[in-house]
Parts: C-alpha cells; sequence; structure tokens
C-alpha cells in the first residue's frame, strides 16, 4: 500500500504489519493502546509507516530482553526529543548496564538452585538404588539441610 499519490511512503495495515514482524494483530492493537506507536488513520482503517515499523521493531526487542514498557517509552520519547539522540543512548547505556547485572544475579541464583538440586537428585537416586533401611532412617538428607550461602 502507498500513501497519497507523489509520495513513496511504504504503509502497512495491522495484519500485514503483524505477519512482518511475527506478531499478532492484537499485539500492536496493545502497543498502540498504551501509546508506543500511534499509526494513521485512513478511514476507518488504520496504517503504519516505516517509522512505526522502526518503533515497533524496537518495543517488540526491548521487551524480549526483559524492559519494561514505561523503560521503552522512556527510550523512545528521548528518541523524539533529542535530534543528536545522546541522551537516548546514555539512558539506553544506563538501563543496558543494569539489566546486564540484573540477568548476571540471576544466573547465580540459577546456577545455585541447579547445584541443589542436582545434589537432592542425586541422593534421590542412590535412596532408590539401596534397598529400605529402617523406618526412622533418612533417605534424603540434602532436603533437610539449610541451602548453601544460608544462615545455620
Amino acid at each position: 500500500m502507498t500513501d497519497t499519490p507523489g509520495t513513496l511512503e511504504e504503509l502497512f495495515t495491522v495484519n500485514q504489519l503483524a505477519e512482518a514482524l511475527g506478531v499478532t494483530p492484537r499485539a500492536i492493537r496493545f502497543y498502540e493502546a498504551k501509546g508506543l506507536i500511534a499509526p494513521r488513520r485512513v478511514g476507518s482503517m488504520r496504517v503504519f509507516t516505516r517509522r512505526d515499523r522502526g518503533r515497533l521493531l524496537l518495543v517488540l526487542r526491548g521487551i524480549r530482553l526483559g524492559f519494561s514498557l514505561a523503560e521503552v517509552r522512556e527510550y523512545l520519547d528521548l528518541y523524539d526529543a533529542d535530534p543528536t539522540q545522546r541522551e537516548q543512548v546514555r539512558l539506553l547505556l544506563g538501563k543496558v548496564e543494569a539489566r546486564i547485572a540484573a540477568l548476571e544475579a540471576q544466573r547465580r541464583d540459577l546456577d545455585q538452585a541447579l547445584r541443589e538440586l542436582r545434589e537432592i537428585e542425586g541422593e534421590a537416586r542412590q535412596a532408590l538404588a539401596v534397598p529400605p533401611t529402617a523406618p526412622d532412617a533418612d533417605p534424603l538428607p540434602a532436603l533437610r539441610r539449610a541451602p548453601r550461602g544460608a544462615a545455620a
């Protein structure tokens, strides 16, 4: 679809944009309702420009990387307000550094949880591999221990 005669700007319907970006039309409408994209109207039909498509790509990438809608909006608002984009890049750098730190902390927590679960798994396998012992024996001592790093 093209814009008015004499312009070369490519326009997309919500369905075309959804298909091109691998999202549902409902997702696009959601981001529109949140004010992250603002399509034009041609009659009763919403049409999206290449700029809208680019903004939506930034929204989807930000969400995929774990940024909130508010953080994505803040980034997009700076894009419109600062033609040099220096403030936008500064904000982006700070947000990216914070997100990396949060993900690294999550990785440490996940690694710790996996170590403990593997220990419990090993003890459970051992407990099932030997004949039952006395009824008061503890078959899974790892479950009774405090987690590593926890106060005893």
